[in-house]
């Protein structure tokens, strides 16, 4: 079985600023990347991402950039693995691709799949982590962009 996911949500915003919101780092800092994000989001970039939840930023490698339609990144799949994250220096990488698909209603859907995890509990249990933490960046977007609310301010410090 591959370990991989989608998830997607309508976000009430013309595509071009649902994009922004993402690709611009000091936006995406300002609802997700609760320890900041440094580095726009473009073909060939290596981005850096912190989190108060998993403190300590990690490299991000955005492998594509199409504006307003998509965004492709590979990062360490993090599992515990001896050549993952924290067990050595070889690690091997998951995918996550977001899409951005303008509707007719001047909305926006955003698709986020990330896939790549070895079929092991631990792959398992971190691809559902995974799962759940773009969920909640999809709907802290949702929140921060349409009503200017940042769900993850005081969420985990």
């Amino acid at each position: 079985m591959e370990l991989k996911f989608k998830v997607a949500a309508r976000i009430s915003r013309p595509v071009e600023e649902v994009f922004e919101a993402v690709a611009d780092p000091e936006k995406l800092s300002g609802y997700f990347t609760t320890g900041g994000a440094k580095g726009r989001l473009e073909t060939g970039a290596t981005v850096m991402w912190d989190f108060h939840d998993f403190p300590g930023a990690f490299p991000v490698e955005v492998t594509e950039v199409i504006p307003n339609e998509k965004i492709s990144i590979l990062w360490e799949a993090g599992d515990g693995s001896e050549d993952s994250c924290d067990g050595g220096s070889a690690g091997y990488n998951v995918a996550a691709t977001m899409t951005f698909e303008a509707l007719d209603d001047n909305r926006t859907l955003v698709t986020i799949s990330e896939g790549g995890w070895r079929q092991t509990e631990a792959g398992l249990k971190t691809s559902y982590g995974n799962c759940e933490g773009w969920m909640q960046m999809l709907c802290s977007l949702k929140m921060w962009i349409e009503h200017g609310i940042n769900l993850r301010e005081g969420f985990y410090k």
